[in-house]
């Protein structure tokens, strides 16, 4: 098959996805980011933030959300990276170099994942789970985050206000990144399950296991 060929295969593939999806998934997406209630999750997260979700933001509020919160992501990824030869659970790789830590951080935070390595053959189980697992989350929120506010600001030309980034960030996160994540590894995983759960029933017949 062609580069080509499969990337438009690709292209057609993710066109009939989302035409599968778009109703349920953006209804659900409506009612989370229109909603007024907190979930219990959710109000935790606020209180050790220290975020008010009911503050309505104008734009440069959000936007210095957004701005603050990719700028301390960077940081920390950056320096989880540096510090990896010294973390638990390094399987003994070394640290990152500068210039590599700098672009993975970059390009994780601002939802590229760009990478010009081995994840497995360079980061340990801390730098994978603590810092790149958790920017596959967070930076899909701040997107999802910024869409709606862009969304929010043509609805609500009249009085400028985008709603709160930090609540739409929890939310993105808590209710439609997770679960999507959620039955997404069940979809992965249940094939495999399956052909264990064949291999053990043979496994158990007389004669044949």
């Amino acid at each position: 098959m062609s580069p080509v060929l499969a990337g438009v295969l690709q292209l057609l593939a993710l066109i009939a996805a989302l035409a599968l999806v778009h109703r349920p998934l953006g209804d659900h997406m409506a009612r989370v980011y229109s909603s007024d209630t907190h979930l219990r999750v959710e109000k935790w997260i606020y209180k050790g933030i220290g975020a008010d979700p009911n503050t309505q933001m104008r734009w440069p509020a959000y936007g210095r959300g957004v701005l603050a919160l990719s700028a301390v992501s960077v940081l920390f990824l950056y320096l989880l990276q540096r510090a990896q030869g010294g973390l638990p659970g390094s399987l003994g790789f070394s640290s990152i170099d500068p210039d590599q830590a700098f672009n993975t951080a970059a390009s994780f935070v601002s939802n590229t994942n760009w990478q010009s390595y081995y994840g497995e053959q360079a980061m340990g189980h801390v730098v994978q789970t603590a810092g790149l697992a958790v920017q596959n989350f967070v930076s899909a929120a701040v997107g999802i985050a910024v869409s709606v506010a862009l969304v929010r600001g043509f609805a609500r030309s009249g009085t400028g206000e985008l709603g709160n980034f930090w609540c739409d960030l929890v939310r993105g996160t808590v209710r439609v990144l997770v679960p999507l994540a959620a039955v997404a590894a069940v979809v992965l995983a249940a094939p495999f399950v399956g052909i264990k759960l064949i291999d053990l029933l043979i496994s158990l017949i007389p004669g044949v296991g």
